[in-house]
């Protein structure tokens, strides 16, 4: 009954929350439901017949688990996922009393959630999953999670509580990873990528994880791929990188709508672009095969896959198009820059930068961005967002001529961008989370994107 009414509570919210138009019912309904039953997700995560996935790290998160969801949905199954990225545990538990009966009963074979780092421990408690991803440890909000050490400790806790049945998968090119996974009792199935020829040989300046977690010695690196995800080994032999049982060959970055790679056998493609997203590819194929989903079957369901909103989400505007890209701390920041520019000859952006709590209250991280990138080919650069003038000011000391007069404003930002591009031409939007946020409001008041919970 309580269970029930719990339930019923949070569907209210839901309604009244979208009705108002004060939000997408993605998280307060959580909160509400739990303060009626503080079991409710756990109630609610013993009904899925076949179990559940998290999926958690910095950067990949909303992309990957809408790729492993889209893999499960395909077999058939019913599958529950906080698909608007509400990823603390009250946007978890929101996602599963949306899909919950009015007995409160959860009718569905898999539940999929993507979960905040210093979530995990929580959520692997409540939902019991049968497998986590674990994609990537950049720095990120250190106002909020600490240095990569503690938040290391933090998901290393979570994987050690999981039942005799779950799985960890983890990226074996993280080095933090690498330690954390090396630690566990039961052992994880490790993914990463085997393909030199997409990588660098030595660490960008703002890597994070250059040390040996043992003995202190800078990481050997023989081929350096996203950030600090490589290739890696101490020198004095008391750390290295674990051999993946799921390797990436013959990665191709053909463009901002295209990745392929072989992996296990099988040649898999999806219409998403970076190598980043390879990464998402690859993890997502590797959580299947830990689930004992088919290869090929898997091939053929993730050539067809879709962006996450705000994850390389397009749209037109006056014979021009727009690509909106997440770009939340400075190792996704490098790579979507290095990507749009090398993939998509990107000429024209507006950079949105906010403060809020869930993007980090501390905004020097966009010193370790190498904003140098866009000096010599940028045609316009439009800083806006709530902190536009910490941005204008980066922009000015990484020479960038074609930066123009800060704009707070994304709105009027957004008008300018459009003004500025040739008929034909295409505009890049990389903003940071809140400011996604914002600017896709924006763009749905305005009529020419779906509520990001419509998606």
């Amino acid at each position: 009954m309580r269970r029930t009414a719990a339930v019923l509570a949070g569907k209210a919210t839901a309604g009244l929350s979208r009705l108002s138009r004060r939000g997408g019912g993605t998280t307060f309904p959580g909160d509400v439901a739990r303060a009626i039953d503080p079991r409710v997700l756990r109630g609610l995560a013993g009904d899925l017949r076949e179990g559940a996935v998290l999926i958690t790290g910095t950067n990949g998160k909303t992309t990957t688990a809408r790729l492993v969801a889209s893999l499960l949905e395909g077999l058939p199954a019913r599958v529950v996922a906080n698909r608007a990225g509400a990823n603390l545990i009250f946007g978890a538990t929101a996602a599963a009393v949306a899909r919950a009966g009015l007995d409160g009963r959860l009718r569905a074979d898999w539940g999929v959630f993507e979960i905040d780092e210093a979530t995990l421990p929580l959520a692997v408690e409540e939902i019991r999953p049968r497998a986590v991803l674990v994609t990537n440890m950049f720095r990120d909000q250190l106002d909020r999670y600490g240095e990569l050490e503690l938040l290391a400790r933090t998901i290393q806790r979570a994987l050690q509580q999981l039942p005799s049945s779950g799985r960890a998968v983890l990226n074996a090119d993280d080095p933090r990873i690498g330690e954390l996974g090396q630690a566990l009792a039961s052992p994880p199935l490790w993914y990463g990528v085997e393909d030199p020829r997409v990588g660098v040989d030595k660490l960008p300046h703002a890597a994070d994880a250059r040390t040996c977690p043992r003995c202190g010695a800078s990481l050997d690196f023989s081929a350096v791929y996203v950030g600090h995800d490589g290739h890696y080994r101490c020198p004095n032999g008391d750390f290295e990188r674990p051999q993946p049982e799921v390797a990436a060959t013959d990665v191709r970055l053909e463009s901002l709508d295209r990745v392929c790679l072989e992996a296990a056998g099988t040649r898999l493609e999806a219409p998403l672009g970076g190598l980043y997203n390879a990464y998402n590819l690859l993890a997502a194929f590797s959580v299947g095969l830990a689930l004992g989903l088919d290869p090929g079957y898997m091939a053929r369901r993730l050539a067809t896959a879709a962006p996450a909103f705000g994850r390389q989400e397009r749209f037109e505007r006056a014979g021009r198009s727009f690509t909106i890209m997440l770009a939340k701390n400075p190792t996704g920041f490098n790579q979507i820059l290095l990507e749009s520019e090398r993939l998509a000859g990107a000429r024209h952006f507006l950079l949105g930068l906010n403060d809020r709590i869930a993007d980090g209250r501390d905004v020097s991280w966009i010193w370790d961005v190498d904003f140098e990138l866009l000096a010599e080919h940028a045609e316009l650069v439009i800083p806006s967002g709530g902190r536009a003038y910490d941005l204008a000011v980066r922009l000015k000391y990484a020479g960038i001529s074609a930066a123009a007069a800060p704009e707070p404003d994304l709105g009027r930002a957004l008008d300018q961008l459009i003004e500025a591009i040739p008929p034909g031409g295409s505009g890049h939007l990389l903003c940071t989370y809140t400011a996604m946020l914002d600017l896709r409001a924006l763009l749905v008041r305005r009529g020419w994107l779906q509520p990001y919970w419509a998606t």
